[in-house]
């Protein structure tokens, strides 16, 4: 068995974090999706699913409530690809607070909380969970997303499994709201002149064509576009030999409204141009 990994996903991450409706997606997509499975029979269901190509394309979803029995997943990843299988794996994050107000609204205990406090669960989990996000191929970030934009995200990494092309996620950005933490690559347009200082500028967004004029016109901006696809065109073969699909490049300025939107938009386009799918995220934009 040589898998390539396009149709085998294993999706883990934080309770809260959205692994449900990443698995309703899937569905839709036309995965076949199983959820909350020991990982001590992820080998023996792969080999009967895909191995004998009773379903095309497989996805999984492994996390804390199989309790002890998770701690066989790493062992259990290992056993695939010993195996000759590749499989992505998807971990899904979210912030304490979000997770908070989630499992609060929905009124259902933390599976690692015991008789402790909701927070003291999460970081039961952060713990736990910690291997498998540091080697995930694909990270979310859902803190800020609704589900829309969540299943907007799976649909365009993993909707298409003919494309192995490198898939982009672009996503403009505030300093003052913080990094987003599931960017692999990070770039600071704080260089460029801001248009919130030119009165008939301020109360558009990157989005619109004056302002985005104004960005993309400015020098700077045009030798830092050039560089800087060029050098995430020399990231995207080295990820392609290195069996990585996905990235998200996050393009930050002081509040996420005019010169991350207008420079995430061109960087998107120019991905684009060059074959990698690519998705646009303006996490920040209408925060103030």
């Amino acid at each position: 068995m040589d898998d390539t990994g396009g149709n085998l996903i294993i999706v883990s991450g934080m309770s809260g974090a959205g692994r449900s409706s990443v698995a309703d997606v899937l569905e839709d997509l036309g995965w076949f999706v199983v959820d909350n499975l020991p990982p001590m029979f992820l080998t023996t269901l792969v080999e009967q699913v895909v191995g004998t190509g009773a379903a095309p394309r497989l996805a999984v979803v492994v996390d804390v409530r199989t309790g002890l029995f998770f701690d066989e997943l790493s062992s259990a990843i290992h056993d695939l690809r010993l195996k000759g299988y590749r499989p992505l794996t998807l971990f899904l994050e979210a912030s304490d607070d979000v997770i908070v107000r989630r499992q609060e609204s929905v009124r259902r205990p933390h599976p690692l909380q015991g008789e402790g406090r909701l927070l003291d669960g999460i970081q039961r989990e952060r713990e736990l969970l910690g291997d498998i996000r540091a080697g995930a191929d694909l990270v979310i970030d859902t803190s800020s997303l609704n589900i829309h934009q969540l299943a907007a995200k799976i649909v365009n990494a993993f909707g298409d499994e003919e494309n192995a092309e490198l898939r982009a996620t672009v996503v403009s950005f505030g300093f003052k709201y913080g990094i987003p933490v599931d960017a692999d690559v990070v770039a600071d347009m704080r260089f460029i002149p801001n248009p919130y200082w030119q009165p008939d500028l301020r109360p558009m967004t990157g989005q619109d064509k004056p302002v985005s004029d104004f960005v993309l016109g400015h020098p700077l901006a045009q030798q830092f576009l050039q560089n800087y696809v060029d050098v995430l065109d020399t990231l995207r073969t080295g990820y392609l030999n290195e069996g990585k699909r996905f990235v998200t490049v996050a393009i930050g300025c002081t509040g996420g409204k005019h010169r991350s939107v207008a420079m995430a938009e061109e960087i998107a386009r120019r991905l684009r141009e060059k074959g990698s799918p690519t998705l646009v995220v303006h996490r920040d934009l209408g925060r103030e």
